[in-house]
């Protein structure tokens, strides 16, 4: 049997840009999954009002299934271990750096680890959008930091006026070379930008649209957010179903010119190629990338299957060049160099 392994996402940004309050936020609306949290250095983790304040290599529950730990970034192996460990039954660990933290020392630990049961999900870097240049001129490594992002949320966009907010956005989208840019307010993003949010159902073998009525029915059952509106309608999701097998080169061409505006992709891709008939589970959180080989199900259809989560994208345009993946030759006619693209971001 082939065991999932857990994805580790790193949170980082500069003192005061938002990232435990972006935390709070995923913490407080995970819809089931049981999330482990490693910081550096205990800020305000709120939790059901419970504010939590530890030492260093403390671990307290936060009342949810969610798992809280403060590391010396030394002991990161051995936390990470522990929250892998299979009685803890958790789902994604967050990684939140402290504010001044190097996160490409944090991912070099991740990568470099020797937990099997964990695998490194991507970098997320909060950026405030009021105080970004006054940020800049203090750290000019900030620029360095999203460079390196997989995804940056420009955090308390409300602050700042719509053009400013705009040239923000494309002022961190050309520093990462086209890295998503993602605007929020009281770091509120939908977690499933970053992660599956379990349903009642196994999800490991099940790909959904991406869900809002959650949030709508929090509105409609009278749940009130203290921050106002939520931000949830800036994000769009398209669903994509192949019967074909899909050609690994053509695919590869898509994910390299997918669109600015495409923050995540999940889902199940089926190639056919002799010797990689196995279904390829795919994981991407903005440049982040990650294919993971798993075996068909008795009776499983060998489809492919995808959801995109993104803003301002044409739905239509991205289903037809997906579309344009699939068929179009048979996969015994694919030599074994078709796989490589797709064999570069696999992991067993």
């Amino acid at each position: 049997m082939i065991r999932k392994r857990i994805p580790v996402i790193v949170l980082a940004g500069f003192l005061g840009s938002g990232k435990t309050t972006l935390l709070n936020h995923l913490l407080s609306h995970s819809g089931g999954s049981r999330i482990g949290v490693i910081v550096n250095d205990f800020g305000s983790i709120e939790i059901d009002a419970m504010a939590v304040a530890g030492q260093v290599d403390s671990m307290v529950s936060l009342g949810n299934g969610c798992l809280c730990c403060a590391v010396d970034t030394s002991d990161l192996d051995e936390m990470l271990a522990r929250l892998a460990r299979p009685s803890a039954r958790i789902d994604v660990i967050v990684v939140e750096a402290s504010g001044l933290a190097e996160p490409e020392t944090l991912i070099r630990m991740i990568l470099a680890g020797t937990e099997d049961r964990v695998v490194y999900g991507g970098l997320v870097e909060v950026v405030d959008a009021a105080e970004f240049e006054a940020t800049r001129a203090r750290h000019p490594e900030i620029e360095r930091h999203v460079a390196m992002a997989d995804l940056v949320v420009l955090n308390k966009a409300d602050r700042v006026g719509d053009a400013e907010r705009q040239a923000l956005a494309d002022e961190l989208r050309r520093l990462g070379g086209g890295t998503p840019v993602v605007c929020a307010t009281h770091g509120r993003i939908d977690p499933e930008l970053l992660f599956d949010r379990r349903s009642g159902e196994d999800r490991e073998e099940s790909v959904r649209q991406l869900s809002f009525e959650d949030v709508r029915a929090e509105l409609r059952d009278g749940g009130h957010d203290e921050h106002g509106d939520h931000l949830h309608a800036a994000y769009e999701s398209v669903e994509f179903t192949a019967h074909e097998p899909v050609d690994p080169r053509r695919f590869m061409a898509f994910l390299d010119g997918r669109p600015d505006g495409l923050y995540r992709i999940k889902g199940f891709v089926y190639f056919g190629v002799p010797g990689h008939r196995q279904k390829f589970e795919l994981h991407a959180v903005g440049r982040f990338l990650r294919f993971t080989p798993r075996p068909w199900r008795r009776g499983e259809p060998r489809v492919t299957q995808l959801v995109l989560i993104g803003s301002g994208i044409d739905a239509g345009a991205v289903r037809k060049e997906l579309a344009a993946c699939a068929g179009n030759g048979s996969p015994e006619d694919a030599g074994p160099d078709s796989m490589w693209g797709v064999l570069r971001y696999a992991r067993p």
